[in-house]
Protein backbone atom coordinates (compact mmCIF):
# COMPACT_ATOMS: atom_id res chain seq x y z
CA UNK A 1 0.00 0.00 0.00
CA UNK A 2 3.22 2.18 -0.38
CA UNK A 3 1.83 5.59 -1.86
CA UNK A 4 4.47 7.92 -3.70
CA UNK A 5 3.61 11.92 -2.91
CA UNK A 6 4.20 14.41 -5.30
CA UNK A 7 4.33 17.96 -5.07
CA UNK A 8 0.74 18.01 -6.42
CA UNK A 9 -0.13 16.00 -3.41
CA UNK A 10 1.41 18.29 -0.76
CA UNK A 11 -0.45 21.34 -2.93
CA UNK A 12 -3.47 20.04 -2.06
CA UNK A 13 -2.55 19.02 1.31
CA UNK A 14 -1.75 22.76 2.12
CA UNK A 15 -5.06 24.02 0.62
CA UNK A 16 -7.00 21.50 2.69
CA UNK A 17 -5.15 22.96 5.80
CA UNK A 18 -5.58 26.69 4.69
CA UNK A 19 -9.82 25.68 4.16
CA UNK A 20 -9.63 24.75 7.90
CA UNK A 21 -8.02 27.26 9.50
CA UNK A 22 -10.20 30.13 7.35
CA UNK A 23 -12.90 28.18 8.02
CA UNK A 24 -12.47 28.03 12.08
CA UNK A 25 -11.83 31.79 11.67
CA UNK A 26 -14.58 32.09 9.83
CA UNK A 27 -13.67 33.37 6.83
CA UNK A 28 -15.15 32.41 3.16
CA UNK A 29 -13.03 30.11 1.44
CA UNK A 30 -13.54 30.38 -2.24
CA UNK A 31 -10.69 32.53 -3.45
CA UNK A 32 -8.84 29.79 -1.87
CA UNK A 33 -10.40 26.49 -3.42
CA UNK A 34 -10.05 28.18 -6.76
CA UNK A 35 -6.40 29.24 -6.24
CA UNK A 36 -5.88 25.31 -5.10
CA UNK A 37 -7.61 23.51 -8.31
CA UNK A 38 -5.42 26.02 -10.05
CA UNK A 39 -2.22 25.28 -8.51
CA UNK A 40 -2.78 21.70 -7.85
CA UNK A 41 -3.32 21.60 -11.85
CA UNK A 42 -0.76 23.32 -13.03
CA UNK A 43 1.84 21.39 -10.69
CA UNK A 44 0.14 17.51 -11.70
CA UNK A 45 -0.44 18.57 -15.63
CA UNK A 46 3.08 21.04 -16.05
CA UNK A 47 0.96 22.92 -18.28
CA UNK A 48 -0.88 26.32 -17.45
CA UNK A 49 -3.21 26.07 -20.13
CA UNK A 50 -4.52 22.33 -18.42
CA UNK A 51 -4.47 24.07 -15.11
CA UNK A 52 -6.96 26.84 -16.37
CA UNK A 53 -9.10 24.34 -17.70
CA UNK A 54 -8.91 22.71 -14.47
CA UNK A 55 -10.55 25.60 -12.73
CA UNK A 56 -13.17 25.60 -15.24
CA UNK A 57 -13.49 21.44 -15.81
CA UNK A 58 -13.50 21.64 -11.27
CA UNK A 59 -16.67 23.60 -11.21
CA UNK A 60 -18.38 22.24 -13.92
CA UNK A 61 -18.11 18.73 -11.99
CA UNK A 62 -19.47 19.52 -8.91
CA UNK A 63 -21.84 21.48 -10.74
CA UNK A 64 -23.16 18.59 -12.29
CA UNK A 65 -23.47 16.35 -9.52
CA UNK A 66 -25.36 18.89 -7.27
CA UNK A 67 -27.52 19.76 -9.68
CA UNK A 68 -30.09 17.09 -8.62
CA UNK A 69 -30.25 18.60 -4.99
CA UNK A 70 -30.32 21.92 -6.25
CA UNK A 71 -33.39 21.40 -8.19
CA UNK A 72 -35.11 20.08 -6.04
CA UNK A 73 -34.57 23.04 -3.06
CA UNK A 74 -35.73 24.84 -5.70
CA UNK A 75 -38.78 23.40 -6.93
CA UNK A 76 -39.61 23.14 -3.18
CA UNK A 77 -39.26 26.97 -2.71
CA UNK A 78 -41.01 27.60 -5.93
CA UNK A 79 -43.64 25.65 -4.68
CA UNK A 80 -44.23 26.67 -1.27
CA UNK A 81 -43.74 30.17 -2.61
CA UNK A 82 -46.76 29.52 -4.71
CA UNK A 83 -49.03 28.46 -1.68
CA UNK A 84 -47.64 31.63 0.81
CA UNK A 85 -49.52 33.66 -2.46
CA UNK A 86 -52.73 31.99 -1.13
CA UNK A 87 -52.06 31.71 2.46
CA UNK A 88 -52.20 27.97 2.18
CA UNK A 89 -49.10 28.01 4.04
CA UNK A 90 -50.16 29.45 7.18
CA UNK A 91 -52.72 26.85 7.55
CA UNK A 92 -50.95 24.08 6.30
CA UNK A 93 -48.56 24.35 9.64
CA UNK A 94 -51.12 25.74 11.97
CA UNK A 95 -52.54 22.13 12.97
CA UNK A 96 -48.52 21.39 13.84
CA UNK A 97 -47.92 23.95 16.22
CA UNK A 98 -50.09 21.56 19.20
CA UNK A 99 -46.98 18.80 18.66
CA UNK A 100 -44.65 21.64 18.62
CA UNK A 101 -45.65 24.46 21.51
CA UNK A 102 -41.29 24.70 22.50
CA UNK A 103 -38.01 25.16 20.98
CA UNK A 104 -37.40 21.99 23.17
CA UNK A 105 -40.10 20.39 21.91
CA UNK A 106 -39.86 21.54 18.08
CA UNK A 107 -35.62 20.28 18.01
CA UNK A 108 -36.55 16.79 18.86
CA UNK A 109 -39.64 16.07 17.16
CA UNK A 110 -37.87 17.40 14.00
CA UNK A 111 -34.65 15.42 14.35
CA UNK A 112 -36.59 12.41 15.66
CA UNK A 113 -38.75 12.39 12.19
CA UNK A 114 -35.90 13.24 10.15
CA UNK A 115 -34.19 10.34 11.91
CA UNK A 116 -36.75 8.01 10.76
CA UNK A 117 -37.73 9.24 7.71
CA UNK A 118 -33.66 8.63 6.35
CA UNK A 119 -33.57 5.62 7.59
CA UNK A 120 -36.35 4.53 5.03
CA UNK A 121 -35.85 7.22 2.14
CA UNK A 122 -32.22 8.23 2.53
CA UNK A 123 -31.50 11.45 3.82
CA UNK A 124 -31.62 13.84 1.00
CA UNK A 125 -35.13 13.08 -0.49
CA UNK A 126 -36.06 12.73 3.50
CA UNK A 127 -34.93 16.27 3.65
CA UNK A 128 -37.07 17.66 1.57
CA UNK A 129 -39.92 15.79 2.40
CA UNK A 130 -39.35 16.25 6.40
CA UNK A 131 -38.26 19.81 5.60
CA UNK A 132 -40.43 21.48 3.41
CA UNK A 133 -43.58 20.63 6.29
CA UNK A 134 -42.04 20.86 9.83
CA UNK A 135 -39.08 23.25 9.47
CA UNK A 136 -41.55 26.06 9.46
CA UNK A 137 -43.27 24.42 12.32
CA UNK A 138 -40.10 24.23 13.99
CA UNK A 139 -39.18 27.92 13.45
CA UNK A 140 -42.84 29.53 14.31
CA UNK A 141 -42.65 27.45 18.05
CA UNK A 142 -39.49 29.29 18.36
CA UNK A 143 -36.83 27.66 16.99
CA UNK A 144 -33.91 29.27 14.98
CA UNK A 145 -33.49 28.40 11.87
CA UNK A 146 -29.96 27.13 12.41
CA UNK A 147 -31.13 24.99 15.54
CA UNK A 148 -34.12 23.72 12.81
CA UNK A 149 -30.68 22.92 10.19
CA UNK A 150 -28.47 21.07 13.10
CA UNK A 151 -31.41 18.91 14.06
CA UNK A 152 -32.17 17.75 10.38
CA UNK A 153 -28.46 17.42 9.77
CA UNK A 154 -27.50 15.66 12.56
CA UNK A 155 -30.03 12.82 13.39
CA UNK A 156 -30.42 12.82 9.57
CA UNK A 157 -27.57 13.36 7.35
CA UNK A 158 -25.37 12.13 10.62
CA UNK A 159 -26.92 9.99 12.81
CA UNK A 160 -29.41 7.72 10.34
CA UNK A 161 -27.12 7.27 7.19
CA UNK A 162 -23.94 6.03 9.84
CA UNK A 163 -25.55 3.69 10.92
CA UNK A 164 -27.89 2.84 7.86
CA UNK A 165 -29.63 0.42 9.29
CA UNK A 166 -32.49 -0.45 6.97
CA UNK A 167 -31.32 0.28 3.21
CA UNK A 168 -27.71 -1.25 4.49
CA UNK A 169 -25.95 0.75 1.37
CA UNK A 170 -22.97 1.93 3.44
CA UNK A 171 -23.00 -1.44 5.56
CA UNK A 172 -22.49 -3.46 2.34
CA UNK A 173 -19.44 -1.19 1.17
CA UNK A 174 -17.90 -1.36 4.40
CA UNK A 175 -18.41 -5.29 5.30
CA UNK A 176 -17.92 -6.39 1.70
CA UNK A 177 -13.77 -4.52 2.04
CA UNK A 178 -13.84 -5.34 5.74
CA UNK A 179 -14.25 -9.32 4.79
CA UNK A 180 -17.07 -9.35 7.68
CA UNK A 181 -21.03 -10.48 6.99
CA UNK A 182 -23.26 -7.15 7.17
CA UNK A 183 -25.00 -9.51 10.27
CA UNK A 184 -21.58 -8.57 12.13
CA UNK A 185 -21.43 -5.05 11.24
CA UNK A 186 -25.07 -4.04 11.80
CA UNK A 187 -24.61 -4.24 15.85
CA UNK A 188 -21.70 -2.41 15.91
CA UNK A 189 -23.07 0.24 13.63
CA UNK A 190 -26.17 1.03 15.25
CA UNK A 191 -24.66 1.29 18.67
CA UNK A 192 -21.70 3.68 17.32
CA UNK A 193 -23.94 5.49 15.07
CA UNK A 194 -26.71 5.82 18.16
CA UNK A 195 -24.34 7.21 20.34
CA UNK A 196 -22.30 9.31 18.34
CA UNK A 197 -25.44 11.13 17.39
CA UNK A 198 -27.14 11.54 20.88
CA UNK A 199 -24.36 13.15 22.06
CA UNK A 200 -23.74 15.29 18.79
CA UNK A 201 -27.60 15.98 19.26
CA UNK A 202 -27.53 16.95 22.58
CA UNK A 203 -24.79 19.47 22.71
CA UNK A 204 -26.03 20.69 19.54
CA UNK A 205 -28.98 21.80 21.33
CA UNK A 206 -27.10 23.22 24.21
CA UNK A 207 -25.12 25.19 22.02
CA UNK A 208 -28.39 26.90 20.38
CA UNK A 209 -30.12 27.97 23.81
CA UNK A 210 -28.53 31.63 23.22
CA UNK A 211 -29.83 31.64 19.66
CA UNK A 212 -33.19 30.61 20.84
CA UNK A 213 -33.06 33.65 23.69
CA UNK A 214 -32.99 36.37 20.44
CA UNK A 215 -35.56 34.58 19.07
CA UNK A 216 -37.90 34.97 21.87
CA UNK A 217 -36.95 38.88 22.37
CA UNK A 218 -36.11 39.43 18.94
CA UNK A 219 -38.55 37.48 16.72
CA UNK A 220 -37.26 35.59 13.48
CA UNK A 221 -37.29 37.11 9.84
CA UNK A 222 -36.11 33.44 8.01
CA UNK A 223 -38.10 33.82 4.84
CA UNK A 224 -39.58 30.73 4.64
CA UNK A 225 -42.04 31.29 7.12
CA UNK A 226 -45.14 33.24 7.09
CA UNK A 227 -44.59 36.04 10.02
CA UNK A 228 -48.50 36.47 10.88
CA UNK A 229 -52.13 35.34 9.46
CA UNK A 230 -52.42 36.32 5.98
CA UNK A 231 -55.85 37.33 4.03
CA UNK A 232 -56.90 33.88 2.95
CA UNK A 233 -57.90 33.00 -0.30
CA UNK A 234 -60.49 30.87 -1.53
CA UNK A 235 -58.37 27.50 -2.75
CA UNK A 236 -56.26 28.26 0.21
CA UNK A 237 -57.79 25.68 2.65
CA UNK A 238 -57.92 23.21 -0.27
CA UNK A 239 -54.32 23.00 -0.83
CA UNK A 240 -53.44 23.18 2.90
CA UNK A 241 -55.34 19.87 3.37
CA UNK A 242 -53.64 18.61 -0.56
CA UNK A 243 -50.10 19.48 0.31
CA UNK A 244 -49.64 17.07 3.29
CA UNK A 245 -52.24 14.28 1.95
CA UNK A 246 -50.17 14.06 -1.55
CA UNK A 247 -46.66 13.83 0.41
CA UNK A 248 -48.33 11.39 2.94
CA UNK A 249 -49.20 9.56 -0.73
CA UNK A 250 -45.88 9.76 -1.85
CA UNK A 251 -44.22 8.55 1.58
CA UNK A 252 -46.34 5.59 0.79
CA UNK A 253 -45.66 4.90 -2.86
CA UNK A 254 -42.10 5.33 -1.60
CA UNK A 255 -42.73 2.32 0.36
CA UNK A 256 -44.73 0.19 -1.42
CA UNK A 257 -42.71 0.62 -4.85
CA UNK A 258 -39.08 0.28 -2.72
CA UNK A 259 -37.92 3.76 -4.01
CA UNK A 260 -34.82 5.07 -2.54
CA UNK A 261 -32.20 7.53 -3.49
CA UNK A 262 -32.16 9.40 -6.85
CA UNK A 263 -35.58 7.73 -7.99
CA UNK A 264 -37.07 8.84 -4.76
CA UNK A 265 -36.01 12.08 -5.26
CA UNK A 266 -37.38 12.39 -8.45
CA UNK A 267 -40.75 11.39 -7.35
CA UNK A 268 -40.56 14.44 -4.91
CA UNK A 269 -39.50 16.99 -7.89
CA UNK A 270 -42.17 16.38 -9.92
CA UNK A 271 -44.89 16.13 -6.68
CA UNK A 272 -43.94 19.40 -6.11
CA UNK A 273 -43.84 20.74 -9.99
CA UNK A 274 -47.25 19.53 -9.90
CA UNK A 275 -48.55 21.04 -6.75
CA UNK A 276 -46.95 24.01 -7.90
CA UNK A 277 -48.34 24.07 -11.53
CA UNK A 278 -52.43 23.28 -9.88
CA UNK A 279 -51.84 25.77 -7.07
CA UNK A 280 -50.85 28.26 -9.32
CA UNK A 281 -53.55 27.65 -12.05
CA UNK A 282 -56.13 27.74 -9.78
CA UNK A 283 -55.07 31.53 -8.05
CA UNK A 284 -53.97 33.11 -10.98
CA UNK A 285 -56.27 31.61 -13.59
CA UNK A 286 -55.38 32.41 -17.43
CA UNK A 287 -52.30 34.38 -15.86
CA UNK A 288 -50.81 31.38 -14.43
CA UNK A 289 -49.17 31.26 -17.68
CA UNK A 290 -47.10 34.10 -16.38
CA UNK A 291 -46.94 33.36 -12.68
CA UNK A 292 -45.33 30.28 -12.70
CA UNK A 293 -42.16 31.71 -13.89
CA UNK A 294 -42.46 34.18 -11.38
CA UNK A 295 -43.20 31.05 -8.76
CA UNK A 296 -39.67 29.23 -10.42
CA UNK A 297 -37.35 32.04 -10.64
CA UNK A 298 -37.80 32.67 -6.58
CA UNK A 299 -37.14 29.04 -6.28
CA UNK A 300 -34.34 28.85 -8.68
CA UNK A 301 -32.59 32.32 -7.27
CA UNK A 302 -32.97 30.67 -3.67
CA UNK A 303 -31.51 27.74 -4.49
CA UNK A 304 -28.64 29.44 -6.10
CA UNK A 305 -28.12 31.53 -3.63
CA UNK A 306 -27.14 29.00 -1.17
CA UNK A 307 -25.37 26.74 -3.71
CA UNK A 308 -22.85 29.30 -5.88
CA UNK A 309 -20.28 29.67 -2.71
CA UNK A 310 -20.47 25.85 -2.45
CA UNK A 311 -19.88 24.62 -6.22
CA UNK A 312 -16.52 26.40 -6.05
CA UNK A 313 -15.16 24.03 -3.33
CA UNK A 314 -16.98 21.48 -4.22
CA UNK A 315 -14.67 21.45 -7.58
CA UNK A 316 -11.36 21.55 -5.43
CA UNK A 317 -12.59 19.05 -3.46
CA UNK A 318 -13.46 16.37 -5.94
CA UNK A 319 -9.82 16.51 -7.08
CA UNK A 320 -9.51 14.09 -3.89
CA UNK A 321 -11.51 11.31 -5.82
CA UNK A 322 -10.24 9.45 -8.80
CA UNK A 323 -13.03 9.50 -10.47
CA UNK A 324 -14.19 12.85 -10.25
CA UNK A 325 -10.29 13.97 -10.85
CA UNK A 326 -9.76 11.95 -14.39
CA UNK A 327 -12.96 13.98 -15.46
CA UNK A 328 -11.14 17.42 -14.09
CA UNK A 329 -7.38 16.85 -15.46
CA UNK A 330 -7.64 13.87 -17.76
CA UNK A 331 -7.35 10.25 -17.63
CA UNK A 332 -4.31 9.19 -15.22
CA UNK A 333 -4.94 11.64 -12.39
CA UNK A 334 -4.90 10.53 -9.38
CA UNK A 335 -6.95 10.87 -6.22
CA UNK A 336 -5.12 12.92 -4.22
CA UNK A 337 -7.30 12.76 -1.05
CA UNK A 338 -7.65 9.19 -1.28
CA UNK A 339 -3.82 8.85 -1.99
CA UNK A 340 -2.95 11.06 1.36
CA UNK A 341 -5.82 9.30 3.26
CA UNK A 342 -3.61 5.34 2.26
CA UNK A 343 -0.51 7.34 3.54
CA UNK A 344 -1.65 8.25 6.73
CA UNK A 345 -2.73 5.14 7.52
CA UNK A 346 0.46 3.52 6.37
CA UNK A 347 2.27 5.88 8.99
CA UNK A 348 -0.51 4.86 11.77
CA UNK A 349 1.63 2.74 14.87
CA UNK A 350 -0.53 -0.84 15.49
CA UNK A 351 -2.26 -0.94 18.63
CA UNK A 352 -5.90 -0.49 19.22
CA UNK A 353 -6.29 3.45 20.61
CA UNK A 354 -4.34 4.34 17.46
CA UNK A 355 -5.80 2.03 14.92
CA UNK A 356 -8.94 2.90 15.66
CA UNK A 357 -8.38 7.23 16.02
CA UNK A 358 -6.77 6.54 12.67
CA UNK A 359 -9.32 4.84 10.69
CA UNK A 360 -11.84 7.43 11.82
CA UNK A 361 -9.72 9.98 10.65
CA UNK A 362 -9.25 8.40 7.43
CA UNK A 363 -12.52 7.99 6.93
CA UNK A 364 -13.08 12.04 7.84
CA UNK A 365 -10.49 12.63 4.93
CA UNK A 366 -11.86 10.71 2.55
CA UNK A 367 -15.50 12.28 2.94
CA UNK A 368 -14.05 16.08 2.52
CA UNK A 369 -14.60 15.26 -1.05
CA UNK A 370 -18.57 15.52 0.00
CA UNK A 371 -19.64 11.54 -0.87
CA UNK A 372 -19.19 9.87 2.55
CA UNK A 373 -19.58 6.67 0.39
CA UNK A 374 -16.54 6.60 -1.46
CA UNK A 375 -13.69 6.04 1.26
CA UNK A 376 -16.31 3.57 3.00
CA UNK A 377 -13.81 0.94 0.52
CA UNK A 378 -10.82 2.67 2.05
CA UNK A 379 -11.64 2.16 5.66
CA UNK A 380 -13.04 -1.46 5.25
CA UNK A 381 -10.13 -2.78 3.70
CA UNK A 382 -8.05 -0.90 7.17
CA UNK A 383 -9.84 -2.33 9.25
CA UNK A 384 -9.10 -5.94 7.62
CA UNK A 385 -5.59 -5.57 7.04
CA UNK A 386 -4.56 -3.88 9.91
CA UNK A 387 -7.04 -5.21 12.65
CA UNK A 388 -6.94 -8.75 11.94
CA UNK A 389 -3.44 -9.80 12.19
CA UNK A 390 -3.74 -8.11 15.48
CA UNK A 391 -6.79 -9.81 16.96
CA UNK A 392 -9.03 -6.71 16.98
CA UNK A 393 -12.70 -7.01 16.41
CA UNK A 394 -12.53 -6.01 12.37
CA UNK A 395 -16.35 -5.35 11.93
CA UNK A 396 -16.46 -2.75 14.99
CA UNK A 397 -12.60 -1.32 13.95
CA UNK A 398 -14.52 -0.78 9.99
CA UNK A 399 -17.86 0.41 11.98
CA UNK A 400 -15.46 3.01 13.52
CA UNK A 401 -14.34 4.09 9.74
CA UNK A 402 -17.51 4.13 8.79
CA UNK A 403 -19.00 6.92 11.11
CA UNK A 404 -15.68 8.90 10.24
CA UNK A 405 -16.84 9.21 6.42
CA UNK A 406 -20.25 9.44 6.90
CA UNK A 407 -20.25 12.13 9.23
CA UNK A 408 -18.00 13.58 7.58
CA UNK A 409 -18.95 13.48 4.18
CA UNK A 410 -22.59 12.67 4.00
CA UNK A 411 -22.36 14.68 5.68
CA UNK A 412 -22.31 17.22 8.68
CA UNK A 413 -18.85 18.71 8.94
CA UNK A 414 -18.58 19.28 5.03
CA UNK A 415 -20.00 22.52 3.71
CA UNK A 416 -20.31 21.07 0.45
CA UNK A 417 -21.43 17.49 0.88
CA UNK A 418 -24.96 16.37 -0.67
CA UNK A 419 -26.63 16.93 2.45
CA UNK A 420 -25.18 19.64 4.25
CA UNK A 421 -26.43 21.84 1.46
CA UNK A 422 -29.76 20.38 1.07
CA UNK A 423 -30.48 21.13 4.61
CA UNK A 424 -28.78 24.40 4.83
CA UNK A 425 -31.60 25.15 1.55
CA UNK A 426 -34.26 23.69 3.28
CA UNK A 427 -33.99 25.82 5.95
CA UNK A 428 -32.60 28.76 4.16
CA UNK A 429 -29.22 28.83 6.05
CA UNK A 430 -25.51 29.74 4.90
CA UNK A 431 -24.43 25.89 4.60
CA UNK A 432 -20.75 27.38 5.64
CA UNK A 433 -22.30 28.36 8.75
CA UNK A 434 -24.47 25.40 9.40
CA UNK A 435 -20.99 23.34 8.87
CA UNK A 436 -19.26 25.34 11.80
CA UNK A 437 -22.01 25.24 13.95
CA UNK A 438 -22.30 21.54 13.78
CA UNK A 439 -18.28 21.09 14.21
CA UNK A 440 -18.04 20.84 18.11
CA UNK A 441 -21.28 19.08 18.49
CA UNK A 442 -20.08 16.43 16.00
CA UNK A 443 -16.82 16.22 17.05
CA UNK A 444 -17.70 15.54 20.42
CA UNK A 445 -20.21 12.75 19.07
CA UNK A 446 -17.69 10.75 16.74
CA UNK A 447 -14.79 10.98 20.16
CA UNK A 448 -17.27 9.27 22.22
CA UNK A 449 -18.45 7.07 19.84
CA UNK A 450 -14.80 6.02 19.05
CA UNK A 451 -14.15 5.33 22.73
CA UNK A 452 -17.13 2.94 23.06
CA UNK A 453 -15.53 1.27 19.95
CA UNK A 454 -12.61 1.00 21.25
CA UNK A 455 -14.13 -0.95 24.34
CA UNK A 456 -15.41 -2.70 21.60
CA UNK A 457 -13.03 -4.06 19.94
Amino acid sequence: MEVALTSAHWAYLACIAAVIVLMVRRRDVVLVCLAGSFIVGLLYSRSPLIAIQSVFNGLLEAGTDLFDIMLIIALMVAMLHSLSRMGADYLMVIPLRRFMKTPTRAFFILGATMYAAALFFWPTPATALVGTILVPVAIMAGLPAMGAAMAVNILGHGMALSGDLVIQGALKLSSGAAGVTVDAMLPKALVLSLVSGLTAGTIAFLSIRKDIEKVREEGTDNILICQQAPQLERFARLFALAVPLTMLTVVAVMASQNLRGGKATALLGGTALLLLFCSTLAREGHRGLEEIVVHLRHGFLFAIKIFSPVIPIAGFFFLGSQKAASQILGDGAPGFLFDLGRAFANALPLGKIPLAFGNLIVGIITGLDGSGFSGLPLTGCLAQALGAPLLFDVATLAAIGQMGAIWGGGGTLVAWSFGLVATAGISGVDPMELARRNFIPVSCGLLAATIVGICMM
